[in-house]
């Protein structure tokens, strides 16, 4: 029998309904300020390798962040839809493994995503450090987990465009270890090889740091002199394309997906990638109008690797 994942974010980190999902998606790529200023578009121009592997995404409700993940988004999908997209995925409930979803389908209010079972299984059969396990993302307690599922109606409005299906793998990342990511990132860009003819794209998931202002009535002198600049360290390692760096200023900090981040910069490091590109950076504060009393502000940030 299919595992079907249904929604468990709906209605609250994005809208319930497909077309107030639409709605808010558009004028998130449309946004002048923090998103692209323009309508998602794609150029169809890919031949041969992807030039654009893929990005960091954040993953905060739709009103903080999807104007940033807007971003990435377009990078990944202007050269052509992918047929698969590999998503790794952190964790907010406890998860200390590497969990992969074999086969299966996840349901969001756009449609259905069939997971690429074909790629889950090589991956699974590459790596030691990777283990089927579905309750990693359905049921008490994991099944309650954000931030795989909050990607997946950007990329169903993008294929949407692209008037194709994409299938995607689901990699829950709870391992921090060095040694454990390397091996993970080198498995990933080993199977991606082996699928020359396949279109393989990865988002990292991830929000930067998270930070609450001593003084919350006049925050902004605190946001710009210590959240902007912990997350500028760790935008500047990733710019320098250097893993290691990155791990390590994001471990300072409490970004929220430092081994997603690393394990994408280590694969596409595997698979022959030369550069990583920022592409938006702004905070919860910002973007709500940098209203005060402001309690709690997290940082979004929006950077792809690329080959030229």
């Amino acid at each position: 029998m299919t595992l079907t994942r249904k929604p468990v974010v709906a209605g609250t980190f994005y809208p319930r309904l497909e077309k107030d999902i639409i709605k808010l998606i558009d004028e998130s790529f449309l946004d002048e300020n923090f998103g692209i200023g323009k309508e998602f578009t794609i150029d169809n121009t890919k031949d041969g390798k992807r030039k654009v592997l893929g990005g960091i995404s954040p993953h905060a409700g739709y009103i903080y962040s999807a104007s940033c993940a807007a971003h990435t988004i377009q990078e990944i999908f202007r050269e052509g839809a992918p047929d698969t997209i590999i998503i790794l995925g952190t964790q907010h409930t406890g998860y200390y493994n590497i969990g992969i979803m074999k086969n299966g389908i996840w349901k969001t209010p756009l449609g259905e995503l069939n997971i690429d079972s074909v790629i889950s299984s090589d991956l699974i059969q590459e790596s030691p450090e990777i283990i089927e396990d579905d309750s990693a993302f359905n049921g008490f307690p994991h099944g309650r987990e954000h931030n795989i599922e909050v990607q997946l109606p950007l990329i169903q409005y993008a294929a949407k465009k692209a008037k194709k299906e994409i299938t995607f793998v689901p990699i829950k990342i709870g391992q921090m270890e060095k040694n454990v990511l390397q091996d993970l990132g080198k498995a990933i860009a080993n199977v991606i090889k082996k699928y020359q003819n396949k279109d393989i794209a990865i988002i990292a998931s991830s929000d930067m740091t998270h930070y609450q202002p001593r003084n919350p009535h006049n925050p902004e002198f605190e946001i710009n002199n210590t959240q902007k600049i912990r997350d500028q360290a760790v935008i500047d390692a990733f710019k320098e394309f250097n893993w290691e760096k990155t791990l390590t200023k994001a471990n300072e900090t409490t970004v929220c997906g430092p081994q997603t981040i690393t394990t994408l910069m280590i694969a596409a490091k595997e698979l022959g990638y030369k550069y990583a590109k920022d592409l938006k950076y702004f905070t919860s504060y910002e973007k709500m109008g940098s209203r005060t009393p402001c309690d709690y502000s997290v940082g979004y940030f929006s950077g792809i690797i690329l080959n030229e």
